[in-house]
């Protein structure tokens, strides 16, 4: 649970008596890699963290085409904010992609440790705000920099994702279709 711990005093820092409130209202799991632990449709009633493994959000079209919204390694939170935040049904699938262990935060218990702890607050404040600056700066990506740029990017931001991802969960993360990345890939190799 040291991770979790480590994850949030990069922005707010806790108390001994804090910590051990905040870890008696979380979850561990541990699930297997193509787990689905959250369906289209359902209610998400929990914010995910990474302790390890590699899990991904997506939606899926009329075309039953998928769409990649995000990634989360080790050390990341997850969770389909919309549905989390509204508690309403959501459209996203969230997919373990490779054997991990998660710590599972309920919105109950969440809005407890606001009361209780109100740096969480703060925390999950300024988490929420640089996940919308990401988001923001991912769609001005895909309306003004081509499908190379974007995978150039990609590979930057996320150099230890090109090796664990599926190319075409790459390929639907940029916006392209798999066929297309593999085309991109190949040109761009032979640079």
């Amino acid at each position: 649970m040291t991770q979790i711990l480590d994850n949030i005093s990069k922005i707010v820092e806790l108390t001994s008596d804090e910590e051990q409130r905040l870890l008696a209202r979380l979850e561990t799991k541990q699930f297997k890699a193509k787990s689905i632990i959250l369906y289209a449709g359902e209610v998400c009633k929990y914010s995910y963290f990474v302790n390890s493994g590699l899990l991904r959000s997506f939606t899926i079209n009329d075309h039953i085409v998928e769409h990649v919204l995000s990634f989360a390694c080790e050390g990341w939170w997850i969770g389909d904010m919309y549905s989390l935040l509204s508690q309403k049904p959501g459209n996203l699938f969230i997919e373990v992609l490779e054997d991990s262990e998660v710590v599972l935060l309920s919105k109950e218990n969440q809005e407890i440790l606001y009361q209780e702890i109100p740096k969480l607050e703060r925390f999950f404040r300024i988490l929420t705000e640089n996940s919308l600056v990401a988001n923001q700066e991912r769609l001005m990506d895909n309306l003004s920099l081509s499908a190379e740029e974007r995978f150039e990017k990609f590979c930057k931001k996320y150099p230890t994702l090109i090796q664990k991802v599926p190319q075409k969960q790459i390929a639907s993360y940029i916006g392209v279709t798999p066929e297309f990345f593999s085309k991109m890939k190949s040109r761009l190799l032979k640079r």
